[in-house]
C-alpha cells in the first residue's frame, strides 16, 4: 500500500461509487466511451450486498482504464457537474486505488492541482503559496500532512525559479524547463505518493500553471502589440505560414483571432495546436517587423532549464523504482475563426486561478524555426 492510501470499509466503498457513478456516467457520454451497465449503481440501491460492491468496484476500474488524463482534464473544467465535493471524491477514489499506474498518478496530480486552485482566492499571491498553506488547503482530502520535506523535493523549487526567469512562452516550451517538472514527477516513483511529495507537487503544478499563463497572455498582449505597430506602418499583410496561416495573412484577422483566443484559452481544451500557432504567431508578427528572437534569450533559458545541481534521480533511488517516462499531452483550446468571435479587451490581463490546468510537451515533430507549408488555416 502506498504511504497516501487510506482503507475504506465496504460501505464506505458502496457510498463512493454512488457519488461517481453520475460524474463517470456523464463523462462517458461526452467522450463517447464505451461502459457496460452496473444494475446497482443505477438503481440506487442504498444497502447492497458484497457482490454488489464487488461488481461496483469491477464498473470503476474499468472505467479508469477507459478515461484519458486529458479527457478527464477537459471535463473538469468545461463541466458544471463536478463541484469541489465531487472533486475531492475523485481524488479520494483514485488515492485508494492498490496500483499507481502512470496514468493514475497523472490524474491524481491534475486533481490536487484542480482541487487546490478552485480553491485558492482569486488574488492569492505566488510568495503565500508556501506548503503550509497547500497542506492546509488539501486537508480535506490528504489529512493532516507532517512538512517535513525530503532533500530531493528542492529540485522542484530551481525548476520553478527556471520558469520564472522565461521572458516567452516559446523559452517555457522549448527551453527544457518543463522537461525537467517532468522528470522530478516520473523519477520520484513511489515517493510521488508520500503526503509531503503530494503537497509539494500540488503547490509545484499550481505556481507552474500560473506562470504557463502569464507567459502566454504576455505573448497575445506582444502580438496585439505588434499588430498595432504594423497598422501604424500601414502594412496589412504578413506571412503567417510558418503558424499554419497563409503568406498574405490580413493582420485585421490576426487581431479577431488573438481577441478570440483571450476568451478560448481560458475556457476548453481542444489540442496543443493552438499553443503552437501562439508560439509561432508572435515569430511572425516580430519578423514582420525586423525583430529576430533573442538568441542570448533562448541559451539564457536552457541553461537555467538543466542547472548542475543534484539529479533528480535520486528521488527513484531512494524508493527503489525505476524512473518511468510520463505521457504528457499537450492541452490547449482551440480559437474559433469566425468574424462573430466574442469582442473582448484588446490587453491581456494576468487570469485569475480558474484557467484551465496545462500539461505540454514539446513534440520533437515541431521546429518552430522552420516554415510551415502555404495555405490558410
Amino acid at each position: 500500500m502506498n504511504p497516501s492510501t487510506p482503507v475504506q470499509d465496504v460501505a464506505a466503498q458502496w457510498n463512493s461509487a454512488r457519488r461517481l457513478h453520475p460524474i463517470y456516467f456523464e463523462l462517458a457520454r461526452e467522450f463517447v466511451i464505451e461502459a457496460k451497465p452496473c444494475p446497482d449503481l443505477e438503481s440506487g440501491l442504498e444497502t447492497p450486498g458484497r457482490e454488489s460492491v464487488d461488481q461496483a468496484r469491477v464498473w470503476l476500474d474499468e472505467m479508469d482504464e477507459r478515461i484519458q488524463v486529458h479527457q478527464l482534464r477537459q471535463f473538469l473544467q468545461t463541466s458544471s457537474l463536478v463541484n469541489q465535493d465531487g472533486m475531492a471524491e475523485l481524488l479520494k477514489h483514485h488515492l485508494t486505488k492498490p496500483a499507481k499506474t502512470d496514468a493514475i498518478r497523472d490524474k491524481i496530480d491534475f486533481l490536487l492541482v484542480q482541487y487546490f486552485s478552485q480553491d485558492a482566492p482569486s488574488r492569492l499571491d505566488d510568495n503565500d503559496v508556501n506548503l503550509a498553506y497547500v497542506a492546509h488547503a488539501l486537508a480535506p482530502v490528504l489529512g493532516e500532512v507532517e512538512l517535513k520535506t525530503p532533500v530531493w523535493l528542492n529540485s522542484l523549487e530551481r525548476v520553478l525559479e527556471a520558469a520564472r526567469r522565461c521572458r516567452s512562452l516559446d523559452e517555457l516550451l522549448h527551453g527544457g524547463v518543463l522537461a525537467q517538472g517532468r522528470k522530478a514527477k516520473a523519477q520520484a516513483g513511489d515517493l510521488f505518493f508520500l503526503p509531503v511529495a503530494l503537497v509539494a507537487f500540488t503547490r509545484f503544478g499550481y505556481l507552474m500553471r500560473r506562470v504557463f499563463f502569464r507567459l502566454m497572455h504576455d505573448d497575445l498582449n506582444a502580438i496585439l502589440d505588434g499588430i498595432t505597430e504594423l497598422e501604424a506602418k500601414g502594412i496589412v499583410h504578413i506571412d503567417c505560414r510558418r503558424a499554419q496561416f497563409s503568406a498574405q495573412e490580413p493582420i485585421s484577422r490576426l487581431r479577431m483571432i488573438c481577441q478570440s483566443w483571450k476568451v478560448m484559452f481560458q475556457a476548453e481544451y481542444s489540442s496543443g495546436q493552438p499553443l503552437r500557432m501562439l508560439v509561432d504567431l508572435r515569430a511572425s508578427v516580430d519578423q514582420a517587423l525586423g525583430r529576430s528572437p533573442s538568441a542570448e534569450s533562448k541559451k539564457d533559458a536552457a541553461k537555467a532549464a538543466d542547472p548542475s545541481s543534484p539529479p533528480l534521480a535520486k528521488a527513484s533511488a531512494a524508493s527503489g523504482g525505476n524512473p518511468r517516462s510520463a505521457q504528457v499531452v499537450s492541452r490547449a483550446t482551440r480559437a474559433p475563426l469566425s468574424p462573430s468571435a466574442p469582442k473582448v479587451q484588446e490587453k491581456i490581463s494576468e487570469p485569475g486561478n480558474h484557467a484551465p490546468e496545462f500539461d505540454v510537451s514539446s513534440e520533437p515533430a515541431w521546429d518552430s524555426d522552420a516554415g510551415s507549408q502555404p495555405g490558410k488555416k
